[in-house]
Order: C-alpha cells, then structure tokens, then sequence
C-alpha cells in the first residue's frame, strides 16, 4: 500500500509526520512524503489551524487534494494535526473527500487503521530534512493561558517527554549523523515541570550538548515569563549550544500584557533581555499588532521599544481573533484589519533599517 504524507504548518507537525512515516513503514506501507503530485493509495494531511491564516492555508490544501481524488490520483483522503482536532468530523461535512478525521489524540490509530498492528511506543522516525538538521520535539501541549491561542484547547495541557527518553532519541539521531539539533516545543523553557515539578530545560539541553557528534543545539520557542536563569548559564557555556534563543514577547507594555494573559512587567523583560544580551546570546522575537485593546499609545510604546531594543531578529503578526480562544469569547475584533496590518509593516520596516 503507498501512503503519501503532506504536511503543513509547524516543525513539531513534523516530528509527528517523520514518527508516522516509520510507524507505517514498520507494517509494510510504502510511504512517501509529499509533493501534492505523487500518487498513492491513501493521502495523509498533517494540518495547522492555529490561526486563521494558517487554517486558511490548511482548507485551500484540503480542497486542493479533493480534486486530485477526484480525479483518481488518491482512493482514499485522511486528515489529521490542529485543524482536524479543531473541526472534527465538520471536514468531511463541508469537504466530503475526506475519508477520515484524526485528532492530536488519537491520530496513532492510523497505524492500526493501514496495517492493523498497534502504534509501537518509541521515538524512531524517518527524517525529511536535510540530514545535517533536525527537529526534535520535547513536549506537547502548553500550560501558558495567554488569551489570544487555542494551542491548550487543541493540544492540552503541557506533557512533557523524560529526559532519558529524549536523550536517547538525540543519541540515535547523532548515529545517523545529524549535526545539529533544532528543539521545539509549544513553550520549551516550561519543559519538565508536569513531570519533574520544576522546569528541566537546562539540564536537558546540558544532557544533550554532550552527546558525541553534535556540533549546535538551537533553541525555539522560549517564554519570557519565569524563564529559568540556569538555562542562560548552559547556553553561555556550552561550546556546541547555539548563543541564540527563540523567544516571543509579544508586546512591551503592561497593560497589554495584563489584558494577553502574558504576566510580565515591563522592567523584567528589560532585565532578561538585558541579561542574554551580557551573554552575547542572539535573540529573536516575535510581537503582536491589533490585540483588543491596543491603543495607539500602546503601539507607540511598542514601536519605540523595538526601536531602541534592537532585536537580532523579528517577526510581526497581526492579531488573529479565535472564537474559541479567551480573547475571542471576551473582546470584540475591535480593531480593524487594515490597522493590524499598517502597524505590523511599520514595525517590519524599522526591523529591516537596524
């Protein structure tokens, strides 16, 4: 049976493609991943609907896989990722193509649904990147309740992987001759604390920097909040442990963080920065336009931090409203789209002058 996999969205979607892929390849399946072109018994769609951007481009895929089937090029169309846990059954309704819907929970059963055997429990996968790279994915899940994201709602609450289990993992990877490890999470600095009680990110990024063969680990998706002051020791001196963090702020002034659900004072975030800065570690952040409630005075506030903060690297996102999210039962869309957007290129253009 040949089952091509199409993934969109994130790299931990990824992770979770690369495990499918040798789950499947385990009970006989001849499995391809991607482009939209190849043909195959069944098509697998690994989607985002984080925002509605993303679930915008997650539906114009879908669709576009309904009329491949159509005409012949795939008997049977799964979905599967953020968007399937976020509509459910709603896909096959409004695209009846689709053959079948999976969740972020139960999407394991595909296993048992191709080659009737169980899911086996283990962290091997079979890596589409470049193979000097990889993603690897540390936790599920996200504690955080910041009032714009749907990411708890779909994915739950934090879960984390063990330490061992993850060194290991990394272990394998650096037989396979991976160089450099990419770690990923919904919020990294927060790994550890289901199960250990406390965060563990440091001492598992110490545990892996010290595997044999790894030249860069890199760190993605950090929360200023709380953010574990052992960790910049280990990135400080770690030699294989990339001076750089992944680390969105969102916006500068208090009030709007208070309204975000983000708790952090402005002098705090100027003192972490500050301290990663004393480290020489890059950052990179990324900043939100158009909350509900952002005034123009707010915005200027931001502008001008950004101005003179002088991040390495910056992204911008307009506001996106979530019905599901706490923002979006509690606040209007207040602000309008053009604004969103005029404000977030204004701050991409004084990025791209420092």
């Amino acid at each position: 049976m040949r089952v091509n996999i199409i993934n969109i969205g994130c790299f931990k979607n990824l992770v979770d493609c690369e495990r499918l892929m040798w789950q499947l390849q385990m009970v006989g399946a001849d499995v391809v991943f991607g482009p939209t072109e190849a043909n195959g018994d069944i098509v697998i769609v690994n989607t985002c609907g984080f925002i509605s951007d993303a679930e915008k481009d997650s539906v114009a895929l879908l669709l576009d896989i309904a009329k491949r089937k159509r005409r012949g090029q795939y008997s049977q169309f799964w979905v599967m990722g953020c968007y399937g846990q976020k509509m459910g059954n709603e896909i096959i309704r409004r695209i009846p193509e689709v053959d079948k819907v999976y969740g972020n929970f139960n999407w394991n059963r595909i296993v048992s649904d191709i080659g009737n055997q169980p899911w086996i429990n283990c962290t091997d996968r079979i890596i589409t990147t470049p193979r000097h790279y990889a993603y690897v994915k540390i936790s599920d899940g996200c504690n955080m309740p910041c009032s714009y994201c749907i990411k708890p709602v779909i994915n739950g609450p934090l879960k984390s992987e063990p330490i061992e289990t993850i060194v290991d993992e990394c272990r394998t990877l650096a037989k396979m001759g991976v160089k450099e490890l990419q770690i990923v999470s919904q919020n990294t600095t927060d790994y550890g604390r289901d199960i250990y009680h406390k965060p563990q990110i440091a001492e598992l990024i110490d545990r892996i920097s010290d595997i044999e063969g790894i030249k860069w680990v890199r760190l993605h998706y950090a929360y200023p909040t709380n953010f574990p002051k052992d960790l910049i020791d280990v990135i400080a001196t770690k030699a294989n442990v990339c001076k750089y963090i992944d680390m969105a702020i969102q916006h500068c002034n208090e009030d709007m963080l208070r309204i975000m659900r983000r708790p952090m004072s402005k002098d705090r975030l100027v003192a972490l920065l500050d301290e990663l800065k004393s480290h020489n570690i890059s950052i990179r952040t990324t900043v939100m336009t158009g909350h509900p409630g952002e005034t123009e005075e707010m915005y200027q506030e931001l502008k001008d931090f950004i101005t003179q903060r002088r991040f390495d690297r910056l992204g911008v996102f307009p506001y996106s409203h979530e019905s599901r999210s706490y923002s979006g039962k509690r606040y209007k869309d207040s602000i309008p789209e053009t604004v969103k957007r005029e404000r977030a290129l204004e701050l991409m253009a004084i990025q791209r002058e420092i």
